[in-house]
């Protein structure tokens, strides 16, 4: 695939560069800026090159039309604060804002567009509306620069079409990326735990289907253990349950037994009234929650197997936060998998935090992104890639080559 390297002497030229800046807002204000932070070496290396760098990205989920709770500009001012220079903002995406924008700027200068998503042409099912709006983007630049990694298993104009109307590479971002969850994919070191979380089993069933002939450990905790609970026939009370997906769920706990995979369930449960910080709250067993709970969190119990579990792995993956880890009350198990995960770091084994929920939470509680090997930018990304999946944000660059 080909590299920044491949592109050759940018000085001067117009390089659209693809970043993910699809970060949480409330109101105006920015809750985490991990994603901007991760974009910043690229875009440094092209402006440092001389590039006149033409950053464009998605932020939320607008109806293919402008809407001022989706807008990107106090995306524009963080960026240029942690570049330390002006970022010019474009007021459209390829209207006569943008393209005055661009003619504005000089070798080494940055500006970025208004939302793609503000155009129906970026997520559009239709390959000639796609295509017409990726031909637009294309006559804004001279080069093209895929780095938003959460977006590459997208077929959307900014992600696929764009790299067949331009010179075009992947950047470091992606790059890394790639190098990383090829690494969890192609002969990993082991012992090899997964750790899984979140909300919906049915999110994670591609994964576990392709990781049960991979990992040697899958840790299940989360919303989606209650349907694992339930699959083995214990009571899960009021907890999220996806009854459609037990029957998938027995067949896994039966393959990873016939295989040889452990896979790990908790042993013990924080089980409230409701779902809330205030409500009452107790420590259960998994196979006992009442019939007026709902599982919260992982038990202090499943917490420490969960890390004694972890401790001697060579290679651990995590996706999704153990509990509800958002109110202080249900954080105890995510943070212990953290935790588990840094100490891993320290003593040499490759720990992945796959991007979405897992890495706002790792940095809610205090934990910085140095922790751990690599936090990834994408969760679905990331996932789909662990399925096996076809992304075609990458695939575009393999049919290049080929």
């Amino acid at each position: 695939m080909k590299t920044l390297a491949d592109l050759g002497d940018l000085r001067g030229k117009r390089v659209l560069v693809r970043s993910d800046l699809n970060v949480p807002l409330d109101g105006q204000t920015i809750t985490d800026d991990g994603r901007i932070r991760a974009s910043l070496p690229t875009i440094t290396r092209l402006t440092q090159a001389g590039a006149r760098v033409v950053v464009c990205a998605h932020l939320g989920r607008p109806k293919g039309a402008p809407d001022p709770q989706y807008s990107l500009a106090p995306v524009a001012a963080r960026l240029g604060e942690l570049l330390g220079e002006d970022v010019a903002f474009a007021e459209d995406t390829v209207g006569a804002s943008a393209r005055s924008t661009v003619e504005g700027l000089e070798d080494g200068q940055v500006a970025l567009l208004e939302n793609l998503r503000f155009n129906p042409g970026e997520t559009s099912k239709d390959e000639a509306e796609r295509g017409a709006f990726a031909d637009e983007l294309a006559g804004l630049a001279d080069a093209y620069v895929s780095d938003g990694f959460g977006v590459v298993h997208r077929a959307q104009a900014s992600v696929f079409d764009i790299a067949t109307r331009l010179p075009a590479a992947m950047g470091g971002l992606v790059q890394t990326e790639v190098d990383v969850l090829q690494r969890l994919t192609q002969d990993p070191q082991r012992p090899y735990a997964v750790v899984l979380g979140g909300a919906k089993v049915s999110d994670k069933l591609g994964v576990i289907d392709n990781l049960l002939g991979t990992a040697d450990r899958i840790l299940i905790g989360g919303g989606m253990v209650f349907t694992f609970l339930k699959a083995q026939g214990h009571e899960v009370g009021k907890s999220l349950l996806e009854e459609d997906q037990l029957d998938t769920v027995s067949e896994y706990l039966e393959r990873a037994q016939r295989d040889g995979v452990d896979i790990i369930l908790p042993t013990d449960i924080v089980a409230a009234t409701e779902f809330s910080a205030e409500a009452d709250h107790d420590v259960v067993a998994a196979d006992a929650i009442p019939s007026d709970r709902m599982g919260l969190d992982i038990g202090p119990e499943s917490a420490r197997h969960f890390a004694d579990t972890l401790a001697d792995c060579r290679t651990v993956f995590w996706n999704g936060p153990m509990g509800a880890f958002e109110m202080a009350p249900y954080a105890a198990g995510t943070e212990a998998v953290a935790r588990a995960l840094v100490e891993a770091t320290q003593g040499g084994a490759l720990t992945v935090v796959g991007g979405g929920d897992s890495a706002a939470a790792v940095r809610q509680l205090g934990f910085g992104d140095s922790d751990f090997g690599h936090i990834s930018t994408g969760g679905g990304a990331s996932l789909e890639y662990l399925e096996g999946k076809d992304l075609p944000g990458l695939s575009v660059f393999e049919d290049e080559e080929g």
